[in-house]
């Protein structure tokens, strides 16, 4: 418990919910609105209130009440978001901001009040610059401490000095915040904070318990604690400007390399790392480039420099890798910026128990990192195993160092999946192959996956038939048929040949290919 409260400057964003979903979500948070938490209202717009919407009310009660009420579900993620410049704008001008809530952050108001001209003018101009720099309205209070400042700020208002015991006092007691105590209090006879101030401490204390004594404390004015300010984020991007457009290749990788160094030195000087990392170009024509690489560890200062080289390669080479080439920047690059992302301490990245330490591992990494620098990022690539039903669908190859991340969730149910053992190798193109039964006619599989014979022979392209002596199958799989353009229906087999051989084998529109070859 602390002495005396702090004089508190807090500012307040009415129906911040509301604001928050027009600011992430495009609501109109001038129509009827109201955001809903376990199906009641837990905040509203100023034209939901004209209809007769509040707080506390089930989703049908404020739906009949307001029939053209747009719903939105509550999101703490995203009020926290929204709030974030409002946060950045008020710490343009002060500082030691403590973030209340998404909606309401409060500041010692020594500070601003002695070099803006008083409290009623620092006020005004914190009210002032969100207005001009988030286009949000905001409401200041002040008063002695941050329980009461935060009311002050919903009237607007600036208590003096020594009257916050008195602006409280006739203030009701759902002023707490407390639903529970408010209606035991109610009950009681107590209906003011200034009556529930009056009565002694220990009684309170004795009936109510420690949260009716923090309550209690509040109500005569006394906060339980000092402000928590926040400490802003240190701007960790580097930035390069260039008098000579960077229009070649080599050119821009010696400047990416020194801003790499600058950015990796920037890092190391807070402790830190980053495991992403963003490469940003703006082009003498005023074009911006973006794009986000992701590493799977810490990126030193050479991994940084390699993928900005990469990255810019591809920028002003105009090439891309198996797919269609992107267009070449109209001007050289004139400024460029990484930007670091997924920030962590040094230490916070910590080896393998088995197997993943130690110096083996680390020229592995060196050497193989070198292959990359000299023949690209794709020229290493190592499988990530994830979800589907195929061999083909289940492997993922991920650059050296990017994050090892599967094409495919693999935890949810895949029906018509293989049933183990996996196939050892996995053909990249299948083969042809023709299956036959014991007659010499041609096995098919009809629509309701009736085998017309028991596979005998195969033949996989101009080879020669090879017996069968087992099979296992058919595994049906029928996968999006509700877009015909990429529908595909096929059957799988597992066969065992006389030589010892073991394939998968799949028909799919009448064609009999190999697609996988057991060990």
């Amino acid at each position: 418990m602390t002495g005396a409260p702090v004089r508190t400057l807090l500012l307040w964003c009415p129906d911040w919910p509301v604001l928050a979903a027009e600011i992430v979500d495009g609501v109109p948070a001038t129509g009827p609105v109201a955001v809903l938490h376990a199906n009641r209202v837990v905040a509203c717009s100023e034209r939901a209130r004209a209809e007769g919407v509040r707080r506390g009310l089930r989703k049908r009660e404020a739906q009949g009440r307001c029939p053209q009420l747009t719903v939105v579900e509550y999101d703490p993620g995203r009020d926290t978001r929204a709030f974030e410049p409002v946060v950045a704008a008020v710490e343009e001008l002060v500082a030691g901001v403590e973030v209340v809530r998404p909606g309401a952050c409060a500041v010692a108001a020594r500070g601003p009040s002695r070099y803006l001209g008083g409290e009623e003018a620092a006020a005004e101009r914190i009210v002032e610059h969100v207005a001009q720099a988030c286009a949000v309205e905001s409401q200041v209070g002040i008063a002695d401490g941050v329980f009461a400042a935060g009311l002050a700020a919903r009237a607007g208002q600036v208590v003096p000095p020594g009257e916050t015991p008195r602006f409280l006092a006739d203030l009701p007691v759902e002023a707490l915040g407390r639903p529970a105590l408010t209606d035991l209090l109610r009950r009681l006879g107590v209906r003011t904070l200034g009556d529930f101030a009056a009565l002694p401490a220990g009684d309170v204390l004795a009936r109510f318990g420690f949260d009716g004594a923090l309550a209690h404390r509040l109500a005569a004015g006394r906060d339980h604690r000092p402000l928590a300010v926040r400490q802003p984020p240190a701007d960790l991007a580097v930035t390069a400007d260039h008098d000579e457009p960077l229009d070649r290749v080599d050119a821009a990788a010696f400047a990416a390399r020194a801003l790499a160094e600058r950015l990796h030195e920037r890092l190391a000087a807070h402790g830190l790392a980053c495991t992403r990392l963003g490469i940003e170009a703006v082009t003498a024509h005023g074009q911006e480039l973006h794009r986000v690489w992701r590493h799977d560890g810490l990126l030193t200062a050479a991994a940084i420099a390699d993928r900005v080289r990469w990255q810019l390669d591809g920028w002003l080479s105009g090439g891309g890798r198996g797919g269609a080439r992107p267009a070449r920047p109209t001007a050289g690059i004139i400024r460029l910026r990484l930007v670091p992302d997924g920030v962590l301490a040094q230490a916070g990245l910590q080896p393998g128990l088995w197997g993943e330490a130690g110096e083996e591992r680390e020229r592995a990494h060196r050497a193989l990192s070198r292959v990359q620098g000299i023949l690209g990022p794709e020229a290493v690539v190592t499988a990530v195993l994830g979800g589907g039903r195929s061999p083909a669908d289940q492997v993922r190859l991920v650059p050296w160092g990017d994050e090892r991340l599967p094409a495919r969730p693999g935890e949810p149910p895949w029906p018509g999946r293989l049933p183990p053992p996996a196939p050892a190798v996995v053909l990249p193109d299948p083969l042809a192959a023709t299956v036959h039964d014991a007659a010499g006619e041609p096995v098919v599989v009809s629509a309701r996956l009736q085998v017309s014979a028991a596979p005998a022979r195969l033949t996989v392209g101009t080879a020669r038939p090879a017996e069968i002596v087992g099979w296992a199958g058919p595994w049906p799989v029928d996968e999006r048929w509700w877009a015909p353009a990429e529908a595909r229906r096929r059957a799988r087999f597992q066969v065992c040949l006389a030589d010892g051989a073991a394939l998968l084998l799949a028909v799919e529109g009448g064609r009999w290919l190999v697609e996988a070859i057991y060990d």
